[in-house]
């Protein structure tokens, strides 16, 4: 949910009380035109408070506490769960561990490749499906109103607003940053996960768990890749009877 306008401004007078809207967007990133037209309409981006925040070395997590929609960040956040860190490793890094695992069989000499940064591809779905028991979709629709489809269809397009982040966490029962790091808002570090949290919970994992995990992943992307491809070829299709 956008942030009150008049809410932002007095937590931007706070933090910037001599800074002028120029250079507030010049330090920020935040273009001026964005900024003028989101106070205009009275609602600011989470987005911009999170930029704005950087900018001037406040934790995101924290300066969105300050409004009351986001209240509920305040405070020190919990860790995330195993298969939530497990969630937040790209599909080509789980099966780089598998193949790093089956070279260094019977070696201790080789490190592990890496890990790349969150978020990745898939990730909002991987989390939501990491924190889900069977039930958790449904809640999320009965708390927020918002209807299945259009919940999936915002997984399927692996982006969440950050009100429904909250929500599904809050549904889930599990720490309310995990969602905001599956969806990019915040980093790993903002969120107060630990240092090397992600690679913990993967050398944490036995063989075949990852073997397992890296096939479900797989799987799932042949089926995007197939459904792109079905969709490449009907466009081309009507175009060609377009002529």
């Amino acid at each position: 949910m956008p942030l009150p306008a008049k809410a932002f401004q007095r937590w931007l007078h706070g933090i910037a009380p001599q800074a002028s809207t120029a250079d507030i967007c010049r330090i920020s990133g935040v273009k001026r035109t964005t900024l003028a037209q989101q106070l205009v309409r009275g609602k600011v981006a989470e987005s911009t408070v999170v930029s704005i925040s950087r900018a001037f070395n406040i934790n995101p997590v924290a300066a969105l506490a300050t409004f009351d929609n986001y209240s509920e960040l305040a405070g020190s956040p919990a860790l995330p769960t195993a298969a939530e860190l497990v969630s937040q490793i790209a599909t080509m890094d789980l099966l780089k561990a598998v193949i790093s695992r089956s070279a260094a069989a019977g070696s201790e000499t080789d490190r592990p490749p890496p890990l790349t940064p969150a978020p990745h591809a898939t990730s909002v779905k991987n989390w939501v499906d990491a924190i889900d028991d069977g039930e958790l979709r449904h809640r999320v629709s009965s708390s927020t109103g918002i209807a299945p489809q259009n919940y999936s269809a915002q997984l399927t397009a692996n982006r969440l607003t950050p009100e429904l982040a909250l929500a599904t966490s809050r549904a889930a029962g599990v720490g309310l940053t995990g969602g905001l790091v599956a969806t990019g808002m915040i980093t790993e570090s903002e969120a107060g996960w630990p240092p090397g949290a992600r690679q913990a919970a993967l050398d944490a994992m036995s063989d075949g768990e990852l073997a397992a995990l890296a096939g479900e992943r797989l799987q799932a992307l042949g089926k995007t890749l197939k459904r792109q491809e079905q969709d490449h070829e009907q466009t081309k299709t009507i175009w060609e009877n377009l002529g």
